[in-house]
């Protein structure tokens, strides 16, 4: 079947299986690997992608689902490049380990970011409660959407 989205800022067109999931749309056939695969139940978090601005993961969604929206990966993040406070601030206060689970993270920070920009770590904590991480115990993560939300408001 035809399915047209748009990816990135990007209008995709393309033929896709009925039963293709978006993780494996985004990964293999546009080549954008930032966004992980991890367990394929809903469990991990790791392929979280903004859909409609909204944080899903998109291993549980079907590509054909998509069609007519507007979904954002990890590597609309950086800008020319510059880049997104939430990743910078996963940099300054070592928000990653072994990075797997990092774009699902920065993705729902994003998001949380966009609609929240002074949110309290309950909040964070929340908006990350999907995901799980096995390196870090989730401190240094809150501390790096923490150090991103007083970045964007200039309080940093």
């Amino acid at each position: 079947m035809e399915v047209s989205l748009f990816v990135n800022g990007e209008y995709v067109i393309r033929e896709v299986e009925a039963r293709l999931l978006l993780v494996h749309f985004l990964r293999d056939e546009l080549g954008l690997t930032g966004t992980h695969w991890g367990c394929d139940t809903t469990n991990c978090g790791a392929c979280v992608v903004l859909y409609d601005d909204e944080p899903v993961k998109s291993c549980t969604v079907l590509t054909a689902m998509a069609g007519g929206h507007d979904v954002r990966t990890v590597e609309s993040l950086e800008v020319d490049g510059t880049l997104d406070p939430v990743q910078q601030g996963f940099m300054e206060c070592h928000g990653l380990q072994c990075g797997f689970c990092t774009p699902g993270m920065l993705m729902s920070a994003r998001a949380l970011l966009d609609r929240s920009p002074d949110p309290t770590d309950h909040e964070i904590r929340e908006a990350i409660s999907g995901q799980i991480c096995r390196c870090t115990g989730y401190a240094s993560i809150v501390k790096s959407i923490r150090w991103a939300a007083d970045t964007e408001r200039g309080v940093l």
